[in-house]
């Protein structure tokens, strides 16, 4: 735990550190974001962050590699039904147990009135990597794609229902599935977003927002092998160093 909080503390200060540059020489608007590779990550983990403030990618060089969205889709998923759906109540009750409680009746429901949400919100952000499947749980985005959905949100629509229930997620989802893992254990995140594969191989997903930033991860593996892939992952490429793994499961 001691070692954890370690690493926590250092990436958090390599965030201050690009905060500071920030503040000193601003990005101009509408400036392409610069791209920076994620070194030393095991090619099980796909991880993308956003830092707006500096307009900078920080990716591992699979971040736009389409995977199974897991529950990740229900994001685009919620999104479409607030913003073009009826604005019944049931939508937005169906919205927020998809985002909070990972609810996947809900998913089914909304999927079943808005069969083309995925695709349309693919398109109205341009997320190329973005599709849906024969089924919302065969769709299909990656890790690039889920932080600029997150990033525009929280640029262009920084009230929308969609982050204020990331940021108040349930502890358990509706199957009982604990929600604590991955991008969540970093420093900074307000808001959360989690996924998991109920049959075939374990695969897990999660994406979180920040002052300034946003940021996301996929991994073949258990909630464990994300979290240890994004913090160790993170503080090396933040700061530049090369840290023991600490023991995160």
């Amino acid at each position: 735990m001691r070692c954890r909080a370690v690493v926590a503390g250092m990436f958090a200060a390599g965030l201050c550190l690009f905060a500071g540059h920030a503040a000193a020489d601003p990005v101009p608007p509408g400036t392409t974001p610069t791209s920076m590779n994620m070194p030393g990550v095991p090619g099980r983990t796909s991880i993308s962050l956003r830092v707006d403030f500096l307009n900078l990618q920080l990716g591992t060089a699979n971040d736009t590699e389409s995977r199974s969205g897991l529950s990740l889709v229900k994001l685009y998923m919620a999104d479409y039904a607030l913003r073009h759906g009826d604005r019944s109540a049931q939508d937005r009750q169906l919205a927020e147990r998809m985002i909070r409680y990972s609810d996947d009746s809900a998913a089914d429901a909304s999927a079943a009135k808005y069969p083309n949400a995925i695709d349309a919100e693919a398109a109205e952000y341009g997320l190329p990597a973005t599709r849906s499947g024969p089924t919302w749980g065969q769709s299909s985005t990656s890790t690039a794609d889920i932080t600029k959905f997150l990033d525009r949100k929280m640029t262009t629509d920084p009230g929308s229902p969609v982050l204020a229930w990331m940021a108040t997620a349930s502890p358990v989802a509706a199957d009982g599935t604990a929600q604590n893992w991955g991008t969540a254990r970093l420093p900074g995140v307000i808001g959360n977003k989690w996924g998991w594969s109920d049959y075939g191989p374990q695969q897990v997903g999660s994406a979180s927002f920040g002052p300034g930033f946003t940021i996301s991860a996929q991994t073949d593996g258990s909630p464990a092998d994300q979290t240890a892939d994004v913090v160790s992952g993170l503080t090396r490429s933040v700061l530049g160093i090369r840290l023991p793994v600490p023991n995160v499961g």
